[in-house]
Protein backbone atom coordinates (compact mmCIF):
# COMPACT_ATOMS: atom_id res chain seq x y z
CA UNK A 1 0.00 0.00 0.00
CA UNK A 2 1.45 3.21 -0.89
CA UNK A 3 0.94 6.89 0.46
CA UNK A 4 -1.89 7.49 -1.90
CA UNK A 5 -3.88 4.12 -1.24
CA UNK A 6 -5.25 4.72 1.74
CA UNK A 7 -9.26 3.65 2.84
CA UNK A 8 -11.89 5.17 0.81
CA UNK A 9 -14.84 6.75 3.07
CA UNK A 10 -18.14 5.84 2.64
CA UNK A 11 -19.75 9.44 1.55
CA UNK A 12 -19.19 9.81 -2.49
CA UNK A 13 -18.70 12.86 -4.24
CA UNK A 14 -21.90 14.80 -5.13
CA UNK A 15 -21.76 14.22 -9.10
CA UNK A 16 -23.93 17.19 -9.59
CA UNK A 17 -21.98 19.41 -7.11
CA UNK A 18 -18.88 21.16 -9.33
CA UNK A 19 -15.70 21.61 -7.42
CA UNK A 20 -15.04 25.14 -6.54
CA UNK A 21 -13.09 26.83 -8.94
CA UNK A 22 -10.47 28.46 -6.12
CA UNK A 23 -9.46 24.58 -4.50
CA UNK A 24 -9.66 22.32 -8.29
CA UNK A 25 -7.58 24.91 -9.54
CA UNK A 26 -4.97 24.80 -7.58
CA UNK A 27 -1.51 26.26 -8.65
CA UNK A 28 1.35 23.74 -8.22
CA UNK A 29 3.73 26.02 -6.44
CA UNK A 30 3.41 25.99 -2.46
CA UNK A 31 4.73 29.86 -2.34
CA UNK A 32 1.88 31.14 -4.79
CA UNK A 33 -1.00 28.78 -2.71
CA UNK A 34 -2.23 31.67 -0.45
CA UNK A 35 -2.63 34.19 -3.58
CA UNK A 36 -4.90 31.63 -5.99
CA UNK A 37 -6.55 30.18 -2.66
CA UNK A 38 -7.46 33.49 -1.21
CA UNK A 39 -9.16 34.15 -4.76
CA UNK A 40 -12.63 32.99 -4.39
CA UNK A 41 -14.88 32.41 -7.41
CA UNK A 42 -16.61 34.36 -8.80
CA UNK A 43 -20.53 36.01 -6.89
CA UNK A 44 -22.26 33.06 -5.67
CA UNK A 45 -26.03 33.62 -4.66
CA UNK A 46 -26.12 34.41 -0.84
CA UNK A 47 -29.13 31.95 -0.46
CA UNK A 48 -28.89 29.32 2.20
CA UNK A 49 -32.38 27.93 2.07
CA UNK A 50 -31.11 24.47 0.91
CA UNK A 51 -34.96 23.71 -0.60
CA UNK A 52 -33.92 22.58 -3.84
CA UNK A 53 -31.41 23.43 -6.69
CA UNK A 54 -33.52 23.78 -9.76
CA UNK A 55 -34.60 26.80 -11.37
CA UNK A 56 -37.47 28.58 -10.90
CA UNK A 57 -39.22 29.68 -14.24
CA UNK A 58 -37.82 32.98 -15.77
CA UNK A 59 -41.01 34.85 -16.33
CA UNK A 60 -44.62 34.70 -13.77
CA UNK A 61 -47.73 33.55 -14.41
CA UNK A 62 -50.75 35.98 -13.88
CA UNK A 63 -51.41 34.33 -10.61
CA UNK A 64 -48.01 34.19 -9.42
CA UNK A 65 -47.63 38.22 -10.31
CA UNK A 66 -50.80 38.82 -8.32
CA UNK A 67 -49.54 36.31 -5.57
CA UNK A 68 -46.32 38.65 -5.56
CA UNK A 69 -48.05 41.67 -5.73
CA UNK A 70 -50.30 40.97 -2.31
CA UNK A 71 -47.18 39.64 -0.91
CA UNK A 72 -45.21 43.00 -1.36
CA UNK A 73 -48.64 44.91 -0.16
CA UNK A 74 -48.60 42.71 3.02
CA UNK A 75 -44.82 43.31 3.48
CA UNK A 76 -45.34 47.43 3.18
CA UNK A 77 -47.98 46.92 5.37
CA UNK A 78 -45.73 45.13 7.99
CA UNK A 79 -43.24 47.60 7.58
CA UNK A 80 -45.54 50.20 8.30
CA UNK A 81 -46.76 48.64 11.73
CA UNK A 82 -43.16 48.35 12.72
CA UNK A 83 -42.20 52.26 11.59
CA UNK A 84 -45.55 53.00 13.96
CA UNK A 85 -44.57 50.76 16.88
CA UNK A 86 -41.21 51.60 17.05
CA UNK A 87 -41.49 54.96 16.53
CA UNK A 88 -42.58 56.94 19.48
CA UNK A 89 -40.85 54.33 21.62
CA UNK A 90 -37.47 55.53 19.96
CA UNK A 91 -38.48 58.82 20.19
CA UNK A 92 -38.97 59.20 23.71
CA UNK A 93 -36.26 57.31 24.68
CA UNK A 94 -33.66 58.91 22.69
CA UNK A 95 -34.82 62.56 23.85
CA UNK A 96 -35.45 61.44 27.84
CA UNK A 97 -32.22 58.57 27.84
CA UNK A 98 -30.06 59.74 24.88
CA UNK A 99 -30.29 63.68 26.09
CA UNK A 100 -31.71 64.79 22.75
CA UNK A 101 -32.48 68.33 23.37
CA UNK A 102 -36.12 68.06 22.32
CA UNK A 103 -38.88 65.65 21.57
CA UNK A 104 -38.82 66.74 17.80
CA UNK A 105 -35.44 66.29 17.94
CA UNK A 106 -35.72 62.57 19.02
CA UNK A 107 -38.93 61.92 16.29
CA UNK A 108 -35.91 63.45 13.64
CA UNK A 109 -33.37 60.86 14.95
CA UNK A 110 -36.04 58.03 14.87
CA UNK A 111 -37.37 59.25 11.58
CA UNK A 112 -33.65 59.15 10.41
CA UNK A 113 -32.90 55.69 11.61
CA UNK A 114 -36.41 54.08 9.83
CA UNK A 115 -35.76 56.05 6.79
CA UNK A 116 -31.80 54.73 6.16
CA UNK A 117 -33.36 51.10 6.91
CA UNK A 118 -35.81 51.10 4.04
CA UNK A 119 -33.55 53.47 1.52
CA UNK A 120 -30.79 50.38 2.45
CA UNK A 121 -33.05 47.61 1.89
CA UNK A 122 -34.59 49.46 -1.28
CA UNK A 123 -31.27 49.71 -2.46
CA UNK A 124 -30.38 46.06 -1.88
CA UNK A 125 -33.95 44.54 -3.39
CA UNK A 126 -33.13 47.11 -7.04
CA UNK A 127 -29.40 45.92 -6.89
CA UNK A 128 -30.81 42.13 -6.69
CA UNK A 129 -33.33 43.11 -9.38
CA UNK A 130 -31.10 44.35 -11.61
CA UNK A 131 -28.66 40.74 -11.11
CA UNK A 132 -26.23 42.79 -9.69
CA UNK A 133 -26.78 42.41 -5.91
CA UNK A 134 -24.78 44.20 -2.94
CA UNK A 135 -23.93 41.58 -0.44
CA UNK A 136 -22.35 43.40 2.22
CA UNK A 137 -25.75 45.80 2.35
CA UNK A 138 -27.43 43.67 4.33
CA UNK A 139 -25.38 43.65 7.46
CA UNK A 140 -25.90 47.32 7.63
CA UNK A 141 -29.57 47.14 7.69
CA UNK A 142 -29.38 44.21 10.15
CA UNK A 143 -26.91 46.69 12.89
CA UNK A 144 -29.28 49.14 12.37
CA UNK A 145 -32.09 46.96 13.05
CA UNK A 146 -30.86 45.34 15.94
CA UNK A 147 -30.23 49.09 16.87
CA UNK A 148 -33.90 49.91 16.91
CA UNK A 149 -34.82 46.88 18.10
CA UNK A 150 -32.36 47.66 21.18
CA UNK A 151 -34.02 50.86 21.87
CA UNK A 152 -37.12 49.57 21.76
CA UNK A 153 -36.68 47.25 24.34
CA UNK A 154 -34.67 49.41 26.18
CA UNK A 155 -37.95 51.93 26.26
CA UNK A 156 -39.33 49.27 28.05
CA UNK A 157 -37.41 48.46 30.73
CA UNK A 158 -38.44 48.68 33.85
CA UNK A 159 -37.03 51.87 35.71
CA UNK A 160 -36.20 52.15 39.76
CA UNK A 161 -36.85 48.22 40.50
CA UNK A 162 -35.51 44.67 39.31
CA UNK A 163 -36.33 43.11 35.98
CA UNK A 164 -39.14 40.23 35.98
CA UNK A 165 -40.39 38.10 33.61
CA UNK A 166 -42.66 39.71 32.11
CA UNK A 167 -40.13 42.68 31.35
CA UNK A 168 -38.15 40.30 29.47
CA UNK A 169 -41.09 39.04 27.75
CA UNK A 170 -41.96 42.82 26.99
CA UNK A 171 -38.81 43.50 25.92
CA UNK A 172 -38.78 40.91 23.77
CA UNK A 173 -42.15 41.36 21.92
CA UNK A 174 -40.30 44.90 20.75
CA UNK A 175 -38.16 43.10 18.20
CA UNK A 176 -40.50 40.51 16.95
CA UNK A 177 -42.16 43.26 13.92
CA UNK A 178 -38.39 44.59 12.77
CA UNK A 179 -37.24 40.31 13.00
CA UNK A 180 -40.48 39.47 10.81
CA UNK A 181 -39.50 42.55 8.68
CA UNK A 182 -36.03 41.50 8.31
CA UNK A 183 -36.92 38.13 7.47
CA UNK A 184 -39.26 39.31 5.10
CA UNK A 185 -36.89 41.14 2.95
CA UNK A 186 -34.39 38.74 3.07
CA UNK A 187 -36.97 35.83 1.46
CA UNK A 188 -37.50 39.25 -0.91
CA UNK A 189 -34.40 39.35 -1.89
CA UNK A 190 -33.63 35.89 -1.89
CA UNK A 191 -36.86 35.52 -4.29
CA UNK A 192 -36.36 37.98 -6.73
CA UNK A 193 -32.54 36.28 -7.28
CA UNK A 194 -33.76 33.36 -7.69
CA UNK A 195 -36.04 34.93 -10.51
CA UNK A 196 -33.81 37.42 -12.07
CA UNK A 197 -30.93 34.43 -12.12
CA UNK A 198 -32.43 31.04 -12.38
CA UNK A 199 -29.19 29.64 -13.53
CA UNK A 200 -27.33 31.13 -10.79
CA UNK A 201 -25.33 27.82 -8.55
CA UNK A 202 -27.29 28.20 -5.06
CA UNK A 203 -25.39 27.68 -1.80
CA UNK A 204 -26.37 24.52 0.65
CA UNK A 205 -27.69 25.20 4.03
CA UNK A 206 -25.73 23.41 6.88
CA UNK A 207 -28.89 21.16 8.72
CA UNK A 208 -29.52 22.82 11.93
CA UNK A 209 -29.29 19.25 13.96
CA UNK A 210 -25.58 19.76 13.48
CA UNK A 211 -25.14 23.09 14.65
CA UNK A 212 -26.54 21.60 17.90
CA UNK A 213 -25.35 18.20 17.92
CA UNK A 214 -21.42 19.58 17.09
CA UNK A 215 -21.38 23.15 16.75
CA UNK A 216 -17.75 23.66 17.20
CA UNK A 217 -16.82 20.89 13.86
CA UNK A 218 -20.07 22.20 12.15
CA UNK A 219 -18.76 26.20 12.33
CA UNK A 220 -15.32 24.89 10.90
CA UNK A 221 -17.01 23.49 8.41
CA UNK A 222 -18.72 26.58 7.70
CA UNK A 223 -15.65 28.83 7.95
CA UNK A 224 -14.20 26.38 5.28
CA UNK A 225 -17.21 26.40 3.21
CA UNK A 226 -17.55 30.25 3.01
CA UNK A 227 -13.52 30.92 2.65
CA UNK A 228 -13.00 28.36 -0.24
CA UNK A 229 -16.49 29.08 -1.93
CA UNK A 230 -17.53 24.87 -1.40
CA UNK A 231 -21.29 25.70 -2.49
CA UNK A 232 -21.88 21.56 -1.56
CA UNK A 233 -22.39 20.75 1.62
CA UNK A 234 -21.74 16.92 0.98
CA UNK A 235 -18.74 17.44 -1.02
CA UNK A 236 -17.72 19.41 2.48
CA UNK A 237 -18.51 16.27 4.47
CA UNK A 238 -16.78 14.49 2.27
CA UNK A 239 -13.41 16.03 2.50
CA UNK A 240 -13.97 16.33 5.92
CA UNK A 241 -14.24 12.48 6.36
CA UNK A 242 -11.35 11.64 3.43
CA UNK A 243 -9.45 13.57 6.13
CA UNK A 244 -10.14 12.07 8.94
CA UNK A 245 -9.70 8.56 7.36
CA UNK A 246 -6.16 9.64 5.69
CA UNK A 247 -5.31 10.87 9.66
CA UNK A 248 -6.30 7.44 10.81
CA UNK A 249 -4.46 5.67 8.19
CA UNK A 250 -1.35 7.46 9.48
CA UNK A 251 -1.69 6.93 13.17
CA UNK A 252 -1.92 3.22 12.06
CA UNK A 253 0.71 3.35 9.99
CA UNK A 254 3.20 4.73 12.61
CA UNK A 255 1.41 2.90 15.86
CA UNK A 256 -0.64 6.24 16.94
CA UNK A 257 2.67 8.55 17.28
CA UNK A 258 1.58 10.56 13.85
CA UNK A 259 4.81 13.11 14.29
CA UNK A 260 7.04 10.42 12.48
CA UNK A 261 5.60 11.10 9.38
CA UNK A 262 6.98 12.82 6.68
CA UNK A 263 6.60 16.41 5.68
CA UNK A 264 4.94 14.85 2.61
CA UNK A 265 2.22 12.73 4.46
CA UNK A 266 1.44 15.43 6.95
CA UNK A 267 0.20 17.86 3.76
CA UNK A 268 -3.05 17.01 3.85
CA UNK A 269 -3.75 18.23 7.38
CA UNK A 270 -1.52 21.09 7.21
CA UNK A 271 -2.99 21.77 3.31
CA UNK A 272 -6.67 21.17 4.67
CA UNK A 273 -7.80 24.75 6.32
CA UNK A 274 -6.76 26.56 3.02
CA UNK A 275 -9.26 24.58 0.89
CA UNK A 276 -6.96 21.71 -0.32
CA UNK A 277 -8.57 17.98 -0.76
CA UNK A 278 -5.74 14.99 0.44
CA UNK A 279 -5.95 14.20 -3.07
CA UNK A 280 -4.52 17.57 -3.52
CA UNK A 281 -2.38 17.78 -1.10
CA UNK A 282 -0.48 14.71 -1.67
CA UNK A 283 -0.18 15.67 -5.28
CA UNK A 284 1.68 19.03 -4.34
CA UNK A 285 5.23 17.59 -4.11
CA UNK A 286 5.05 16.07 -7.49
CA UNK A 287 3.39 18.92 -9.23
CA UNK A 288 6.18 20.88 -7.77
CA UNK A 289 9.10 18.91 -8.63
CA UNK A 290 7.55 18.18 -12.21
CA UNK A 291 7.11 22.24 -12.31
CA UNK A 292 11.28 22.99 -11.41
CA UNK A 293 11.99 20.19 -13.65
CA UNK A 294 9.74 22.13 -16.40
CA UNK A 295 11.40 25.48 -15.39
CA UNK A 296 14.66 23.63 -15.66
CA UNK A 297 13.95 22.92 -19.15
CA UNK A 298 12.20 25.56 -19.74
CA UNK A 299 15.31 27.65 -18.94
CA UNK A 300 18.35 24.92 -20.69
CA UNK A 301 16.05 25.07 -24.07
CA UNK A 302 16.52 28.84 -23.72
CA UNK A 303 19.97 28.65 -23.27
CA UNK A 304 20.31 26.35 -26.36
CA UNK A 305 17.83 28.52 -28.60
CA UNK A 306 20.26 31.34 -27.56
CA UNK A 307 23.10 29.87 -28.68
CA UNK A 308 21.84 28.51 -31.58
CA UNK A 309 20.69 32.12 -32.41
CA UNK A 310 23.92 32.82 -31.45
CA UNK A 311 25.52 30.27 -33.91
CA UNK A 312 23.33 31.14 -36.58
CA UNK A 313 24.21 34.96 -36.59
CA UNK A 314 27.75 33.66 -36.38
CA UNK A 315 27.68 31.59 -39.39
CA UNK A 316 25.32 34.25 -41.27
CA UNK A 317 28.14 37.05 -40.60
CA UNK A 318 31.14 34.88 -41.98
CA UNK A 319 28.49 33.78 -44.69
CA UNK A 320 27.87 37.70 -45.50
CA UNK A 321 31.64 38.83 -45.03
CA UNK A 322 32.65 35.88 -47.79
CA UNK A 323 29.68 37.36 -49.87
CA UNK A 324 30.66 40.85 -49.70
CA UNK A 325 34.25 39.84 -50.51
CA UNK A 326 33.21 37.73 -53.50
CA UNK A 327 31.61 40.55 -54.67
CA UNK A 328 34.53 43.22 -54.05
CA UNK A 329 36.96 40.04 -56.14
CA UNK A 330 34.48 39.90 -58.84
CA UNK A 331 34.23 43.59 -58.93
CA UNK A 332 38.08 44.00 -58.96
CA UNK A 333 38.95 41.11 -61.75
CA UNK A 334 36.02 43.11 -64.18
CA UNK A 335 37.97 46.66 -63.76
CA UNK A 336 40.82 44.51 -64.03
CA UNK A 337 40.05 42.86 -67.13
CA UNK A 338 38.48 46.28 -69.10
CA UNK A 339 41.48 47.97 -67.89
CA UNK A 340 43.47 45.54 -69.68
CA UNK A 341 41.54 45.11 -72.72
CA UNK A 342 41.52 49.20 -73.00
CA UNK A 343 45.79 49.24 -72.61
CA UNK A 344 46.04 46.36 -74.95
CA UNK A 345 43.71 48.07 -77.43
CA UNK A 346 45.38 51.30 -76.85
CA UNK A 347 48.80 49.76 -77.24
CA UNK A 348 47.58 48.03 -80.77
CA UNK A 349 46.21 51.57 -81.89
CA UNK A 350 49.81 52.76 -81.41
CA UNK A 351 51.69 50.30 -82.62
CA UNK A 352 49.80 50.18 -85.58
CA UNK A 353 50.04 54.43 -85.74
CA UNK A 354 54.06 54.21 -85.30
CA UNK A 355 54.09 51.26 -88.27
CA UNK A 356 51.99 53.23 -90.22
CA UNK A 357 53.81 56.26 -89.89
CA UNK A 358 57.52 54.59 -90.12
CA UNK A 359 56.08 52.85 -93.25
CA UNK A 360 55.19 56.36 -94.87
CA UNK A 361 58.59 58.04 -93.83
CA UNK A 362 60.07 54.82 -95.44
CA UNK A 363 58.25 55.80 -99.37
CA UNK A 364 58.75 59.17 -98.94
CA UNK A 365 63.06 58.48 -98.01
CA UNK A 366 62.73 55.91 -100.95
CA UNK A 367 60.97 58.62 -103.77
CA UNK A 368 63.22 61.32 -102.59
CA UNK A 369 66.57 59.15 -103.80
CA UNK A 370 64.46 58.14 -106.96
CA UNK A 371 64.39 61.57 -108.08
CA UNK A 372 67.84 62.32 -106.91
CA UNK A 373 69.29 59.20 -109.06
CA UNK A 374 67.38 60.85 -111.79
CA UNK A 375 68.63 64.38 -111.83
CA UNK A 376 71.89 62.92 -111.61
CA UNK A 377 71.72 61.00 -114.49
CA UNK A 378 70.06 63.72 -116.41
CA UNK A 379 73.04 65.76 -115.36
CA UNK A 380 75.47 63.67 -116.60
CA UNK A 381 73.58 62.95 -119.59
CA UNK A 382 73.89 66.50 -120.29
CA UNK A 383 77.58 66.94 -119.54
CA UNK A 384 78.39 64.21 -121.73
CA UNK A 385 75.97 65.97 -124.67
CA UNK A 386 77.59 68.95 -124.34
CA UNK A 387 81.21 67.24 -124.29
CA UNK A 388 80.13 65.22 -127.61
CA UNK A 389 78.91 68.09 -129.41
CA UNK A 390 82.17 69.95 -128.45
CA UNK A 391 84.26 66.93 -129.48
CA UNK A 392 82.00 66.60 -133.01
CA UNK A 393 81.93 70.38 -133.97
CA UNK A 394 84.80 69.37 -136.45
CA UNK A 395 83.61 66.36 -137.72
CA UNK A 396 80.30 67.31 -138.79
CA UNK A 397 79.47 63.51 -140.35
CA UNK A 398 80.86 61.45 -138.42
CA UNK A 399 79.66 63.40 -135.53
CA UNK A 400 76.13 63.09 -136.85
CA UNK A 401 76.57 59.18 -137.43
CA UNK A 402 78.05 59.41 -133.48
CA UNK A 403 75.67 61.18 -132.47
CA UNK A 404 72.58 59.04 -133.72
CA UNK A 405 74.23 56.02 -132.18
CA UNK A 406 74.98 57.64 -129.09
CA UNK A 407 71.17 58.72 -129.01
CA UNK A 408 69.95 54.79 -129.72
CA UNK A 409 72.14 53.86 -126.98
CA UNK A 410 71.31 56.84 -124.69
CA UNK A 411 67.75 55.75 -125.30
CA UNK A 412 68.24 52.31 -124.84
CA UNK A 413 70.14 52.74 -121.86
CA UNK A 414 67.44 55.07 -120.69
CA UNK A 415 65.17 52.79 -121.31
CA UNK A 416 66.85 50.23 -118.74
CA UNK A 417 67.77 52.55 -116.42
CA UNK A 418 64.49 53.57 -116.07
CA UNK A 419 63.35 49.42 -116.35
CA UNK A 420 65.40 49.16 -113.34
CA UNK A 421 64.31 51.72 -111.52
CA UNK A 422 60.67 50.96 -111.78
CA UNK A 423 61.32 47.54 -111.06
CA UNK A 424 63.28 48.12 -108.08
CA UNK A 425 60.58 50.74 -106.50
CA UNK A 426 58.43 48.05 -106.93
CA UNK A 427 59.78 44.82 -105.91
CA UNK A 428 60.58 47.33 -102.56
CA UNK A 429 56.48 48.09 -102.41
CA UNK A 430 55.41 44.74 -102.19
CA UNK A 431 58.16 44.62 -99.47
CA UNK A 432 57.02 47.00 -97.81
CA UNK A 433 53.38 46.26 -98.23
CA UNK A 434 54.61 42.85 -96.78
CA UNK A 435 56.43 43.81 -94.00
CA UNK A 436 53.06 46.20 -92.86
CA UNK A 437 50.73 43.06 -93.48
CA UNK A 438 53.18 40.86 -90.83
CA UNK A 439 53.09 43.80 -89.04
CA UNK A 440 49.36 44.09 -88.56
CA UNK A 441 48.75 40.01 -88.51
CA UNK A 442 51.13 40.38 -85.22
CA UNK A 443 49.25 43.46 -83.77
CA UNK A 444 45.89 41.61 -84.45
CA UNK A 445 47.62 38.40 -82.25
CA UNK A 446 48.33 40.64 -79.65
CA UNK A 447 45.22 42.06 -79.49
CA UNK A 448 43.51 38.18 -79.64
CA UNK A 449 46.26 37.66 -77.13
CA UNK A 450 44.57 40.35 -74.52
CA UNK A 451 41.27 39.46 -75.18
CA UNK A 452 42.02 35.64 -74.27
CA UNK A 453 43.89 37.09 -70.65
CA UNK A 454 40.73 39.17 -70.49
CA UNK A 455 38.41 36.62 -71.05
CA UNK A 456 40.61 34.50 -68.46
CA UNK A 457 40.30 36.62 -66.00
CA UNK A 458 36.55 37.07 -66.51
CA UNK A 459 36.23 32.65 -65.88
CA UNK A 460 38.75 33.24 -63.09
CA UNK A 461 36.18 35.28 -61.54
CA UNK A 462 33.41 33.25 -62.44
CA UNK A 463 35.08 30.38 -60.38
CA UNK A 464 35.59 32.76 -57.84
CA UNK A 465 31.95 33.03 -57.73
CA UNK A 466 30.98 29.63 -57.68
CA UNK A 467 33.43 28.83 -54.95
CA UNK A 468 32.09 31.46 -53.08
CA UNK A 469 28.45 30.06 -53.80
CA UNK A 470 29.72 26.62 -52.85
CA UNK A 471 31.00 27.90 -48.98
CA UNK A 472 27.86 29.64 -48.26
CA UNK A 473 26.14 26.44 -49.55
CA UNK A 474 28.16 24.68 -47.13
CA UNK A 475 28.12 27.25 -44.24
CA UNK A 476 24.03 26.71 -44.14
CA UNK A 477 24.59 22.76 -44.63
CA UNK A 478 26.37 23.56 -41.09
CA UNK A 479 24.00 25.33 -39.43
CA UNK A 480 21.48 22.84 -40.42
CA UNK A 481 23.42 20.14 -39.61
CA UNK A 482 24.19 22.02 -35.63
CA UNK A 483 20.12 22.77 -35.71
CA UNK A 484 19.61 18.73 -36.35
CA UNK A 485 22.15 18.15 -33.48
CA UNK A 486 20.99 20.25 -31.26
CA UNK A 487 17.48 19.11 -31.42
CA UNK A 488 19.17 15.13 -31.28
CA UNK A 489 21.05 16.77 -27.79
CA UNK A 490 17.66 17.82 -26.55
CA UNK A 491 15.91 14.55 -27.07
CA UNK A 492 18.71 12.58 -25.88
CA UNK A 493 18.51 14.88 -22.81
CA UNK A 494 14.70 14.82 -22.35
CA UNK A 495 15.11 11.16 -22.45
CA UNK A 496 17.25 10.46 -19.62
CA UNK A 497 15.36 12.77 -17.42
CA UNK A 498 12.55 10.86 -18.12
CA UNK A 499 14.14 7.64 -17.55
CA UNK A 500 15.63 8.93 -14.47
CA UNK A 501 12.66 10.25 -13.39
CA UNK A 502 11.53 6.31 -13.61
CA UNK A 503 14.07 5.48 -11.58
CA UNK A 504 12.99 7.97 -9.26
CA UNK A 505 9.42 7.25 -9.23
CA UNK A 506 10.49 3.31 -8.58
CA UNK A 507 12.50 3.68 -6.20
CA UNK A 508 10.14 5.99 -4.32
CA UNK A 509 7.83 3.25 -4.55
CA UNK A 510 10.03 0.98 -3.07
CA UNK A 511 11.11 2.94 -0.33
CA UNK A 512 7.13 3.57 0.44
CA UNK A 513 6.81 -0.38 0.25
CA UNK A 514 9.52 -0.81 2.37
CA UNK A 515 8.60 2.26 5.07
CA UNK A 516 11.65 3.40 5.49
CA UNK A 517 12.51 6.30 7.72
CA UNK A 518 13.34 10.12 6.07
CA UNK A 519 16.89 9.57 6.64
CA UNK A 520 17.21 6.55 4.93
CA UNK A 521 15.05 7.81 1.97
CA UNK A 522 17.64 10.95 1.88
CA UNK A 523 20.67 8.36 2.24
CA UNK A 524 19.27 6.58 -0.89
CA UNK A 525 18.15 9.62 -3.37
CA UNK A 526 22.20 10.67 -2.60
CA UNK A 527 23.09 7.54 -4.17
CA UNK A 528 20.49 7.57 -6.80
CA UNK A 529 22.57 11.43 -7.58
CA UNK A 530 25.95 9.12 -7.60
CA UNK A 531 24.96 6.69 -9.86
CA UNK A 532 23.47 9.94 -12.05
CA UNK A 533 26.94 11.80 -11.77
CA UNK A 534 28.79 8.35 -13.13
CA UNK A 535 28.61 6.33 -9.68
CA UNK A 536 32.09 8.25 -7.87
CA UNK A 537 30.65 9.67 -4.75
CA UNK A 538 33.86 12.49 -4.74
CA UNK A 539 32.04 13.68 -8.42
CA UNK A 540 29.27 14.50 -6.46
CA UNK A 541 29.41 18.10 -4.83
CA UNK A 542 28.23 18.76 -1.39
CA UNK A 543 25.88 21.81 -3.03
CA UNK A 544 23.80 19.42 -4.61
CA UNK A 545 23.33 17.26 -1.92
CA UNK A 546 22.35 20.44 0.06
CA UNK A 547 20.27 21.93 -2.75
CA UNK A 548 18.06 18.90 -3.44
CA UNK A 549 17.97 17.49 0.52
CA UNK A 550 17.12 21.35 1.73
CA UNK A 551 19.93 20.75 4.18
CA UNK A 552 22.31 23.60 5.37
CA UNK A 553 25.25 22.28 6.60
CA UNK A 554 27.84 20.87 4.36
CA UNK A 555 28.91 18.19 7.38
CA UNK A 556 25.18 16.98 7.09
CA UNK A 557 25.43 16.49 3.31
CA UNK A 558 29.06 14.86 3.37
CA UNK A 559 27.18 12.50 5.79
CA UNK A 560 24.96 11.30 3.71
CA UNK A 561 26.89 11.30 0.62
CA UNK A 562 29.21 9.04 2.70
CA UNK A 563 26.56 6.73 4.06
CA UNK A 564 25.07 7.11 0.46
CA UNK A 565 28.86 5.54 -0.77
CA UNK A 566 28.71 3.05 1.92
CA UNK A 567 25.03 1.39 0.29
CA UNK A 568 26.36 1.24 -3.34
CA UNK A 569 29.69 -0.55 -1.90
CA UNK A 570 26.93 -2.51 -0.38
CA UNK A 571 25.18 -3.72 -3.97
CA UNK A 572 22.00 -1.10 -3.48
CA UNK A 573 21.04 -0.83 -6.96
CA UNK A 574 17.56 1.24 -7.36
Amino acid sequence: MTITDWPRTAAEPDSETASPAAVSGTPTPVSRTADVVSETAEFVSETESGTGTKPSPARLTGSQKWTAGAIVAFALALAGIGLYLSFEHVAVFAHEELRFASLGKGQLFAVGVDVGIMVMIAVDLLMAWLKRPISWIRYPVWLLTAAAVVLNAASGAPKNRAWELLDYVAAGAHGVVPVLFIMVVELGRTAIDRVVRPDQAERDSIPWLRWVLAPVATARIFRRMRLWGVTSYPEMIRRDQELIAYEQWLKRKYDGDITEATEDELLPMRMAPYGYTVAQALAMPDEQEQAAAEREEDAERRRLDAETRSEIAKAESEAEKLRAKGKVELVQAEVDGQTGQARAHARAQVSAAERAAELEQKALDNAVVAEARAREAEAERREAEERRTAAAADLDAAQLERRAAQKRKEAAEADRVAAAEAQAIETQTIAEARKAAAEADRVAAETEKAAAETRRVAAEADRKKAEEERRQAAALADITRSQKEAAEAERAAAETRRAAAEIERRAVEAEDAAKLKPRERAVRKVARMILAAGGDADRLPLSHIQHELAVTSPGTASEYRQEAAELLAGGYRP
